[in-house]
């Protein structure tokens, strides 16, 4: 017996013996097709990079840690400066943690102590979406729209103010462009703003496209532009949470770029470090930066592993690589590519409701009837079935349920590395059509 508190008591996991590229393989010898990075969009350049294990290797040798109150580290001042190097209009500082749900922390405190420091210490209020994830600690939980895992943390949380996703393959009418849907879905964040007082409220936080909840939904063009329209109108900061849909992998250095807007602040994780480091951070504009400094001078928030020596170069190391071997403008390419094998093997496919996404990051909304984009009983647990048959099939995929209202509907994310090969999207489409057949042959 595993002296473990695994995530699913009670179910034996396969241990893994080692993994490179795309493909990991279990102590048994089976192989597996690492379709989602890792399991959750982590493993952005494949597993086993010689060229990050050496620059973990180097600094291991020199220093593996000191604490940010003495020291800073070469890497941890290089891995900034690359960071703001590729970020737009005045985001131009970062703070470093140890991963996504404490770079959301982070970014809620900084946004906090601008207010305060601003002599501003009404605003205190957070607007967040229904059917959103932006972590497990009790700050992310508490602006986190997923029902199921805020549920038994309810007593703890803060209260924070859920408006409508950009959801437009359930929410958009018949009768309305994407683009006006769009403008109807930022209009609930006016709303809930005056609503609740704009002197109260500190800052609007959403995915640029929503991965974990809803399985991959973009916000249609427009939404967002209007969305910095509104925090603008009313002072309201906007943090935009990339932790899964960033680092390169929706083709462009940040997802916003695709939507022509910049955030206040933006959240990076997973991808950063490529799964070879725990590491997250903030990149967040000047003037937050600038307050701080002409005010307290010192930030009121820290962890132990802020700016972590070792974390720093190994993520260093794969933005590197990143760069180096153009894996951006790749996922561009290649989710094309796995965009197109998508529709052609599940466009038609009766219980294929929706496909979408951006780049190398795409889900498969699974439905009971097309037509009338009605979901599985959630009692049939069908993504879990899904994932079940894929692992069988040697296939790792992203899948959940819950996607329409916490309850109710299905889907499956895809988030393979940025430099998978062509072969390989094919080889991924082929598995995961044959596992959704066997899935939903095994139901009926």
């Amino acid at each position: 017996m595993s002296a473990i508190l695994h995530r699913k008591t009670g179910i034996p996991l396969p241990v893994v013996a080692r993994a490179d590229g795309l493909w990991v393989t279990g102590k048994d010898g089976r192989r597996y097709l690492d379709a989602v990075s890792g399991g959750a969009a982590v493993a952005a350049i494949g597993h086993g990079d010689a060229r990050v294990r050496e620059a973990i290797l180097r600094q291991l040798d020199a220093v593996s840690y000191v604490h940010g109150s003495f020291f800073t580290s070469e890497p941890a001042e290089e891995l900034a400066a690359h960071l703001v190097a590729r970020a737009p209009g005045g985001l131009s500082r970062a703070v470093f943690c140890s991963g996504g749900s404490e770079a959301v922390e982070t970014a809620l405190k900084l946004v906090r102590q601008y207010w305060v420091e601003r002599g501003d210490p009404k605003r205190g209020r957070i607007i967040a979406r229904r059917q959103s994830y932006h972590g497990s600690t009790l700050g992310a939980l508490s602006v986190g729209g997923n029902l199921p895992r805020r549920a038994l943390y309810e007593p703890l949380l803060f209260d924070a103010e859920l408006i409508a996703p950009c959801y437009a393959y359930r929410h958009r009418r018949d009768d309305e462009s994407e683009r006006d849907y769009g403008l109807r879905a930022a209009a609930e964040l006016e709303a809930a703003i005056l609503r609740l007082g704009p002197e109260t409220v500190a800052a609007f936080i959403a995915e640029p496209v929503v991965g974990a909840t809803l399985g991959c939904v973009p916000a249609v063009d427009g939404y967002l532009r209007a969305v910095r329209e509104i925090c603008d109108r009313y002072g309201v900061l906007l943090i935009l949470d990339e932790i899964m849909c960033g680092s390169g992998r929706t083709g462009h250095d940040f997802a916003f770029q695709e939507d022509g807007v910049v955030p206040d602040l933006v959240t990076v994780a997973k991808g950063l470090g490529g799964g070879f480091v725990p590491i997250g951070a903030v990149i967040l504009h000047e003037r937050i930066a600038d307050a701080i400094a002409s005010g307290s001078g010192a930030l009121a928030h820290g962890f132990t592993y802020m700016g972590h020596p070792l974390a720093c170069a190994g993520a260093l190391a794969v933005q590197r690589v990143i760069e180096e071997e153009g894996l951006v403008a790749a996922a561009a390419r290649s989710g094309a590519m796995l965009r197109r094998l998508l529709d052609d093997r599940f466009g038609q496919h009766p219980h294929v409701g929706d496909i979408r996404g951006r780049g190398l990051f795409l889900g498969l909304e699974l439905v009971r009837e097309r037509g009338g984009k009605l979901p599985f009983d959630p009692v049939l647990g069908v993504h879990a079935v899904v994932k079940a048959a894929a692992m069988t099939n040697g296939l790792m995929i992203y899948p959940s349920g819950g996607t329409i209202d916490g309850r109710n509907g299905d889907h499956v994310l895809l988030a393979p590395a940025l430099n998978a090969r062509e072969d390989e999207l094919a080889e991924i489409v082929a598995r995961l059509a044959k596992s959704l057949d066997a899935a939903l042959e095994s139901l009926r």
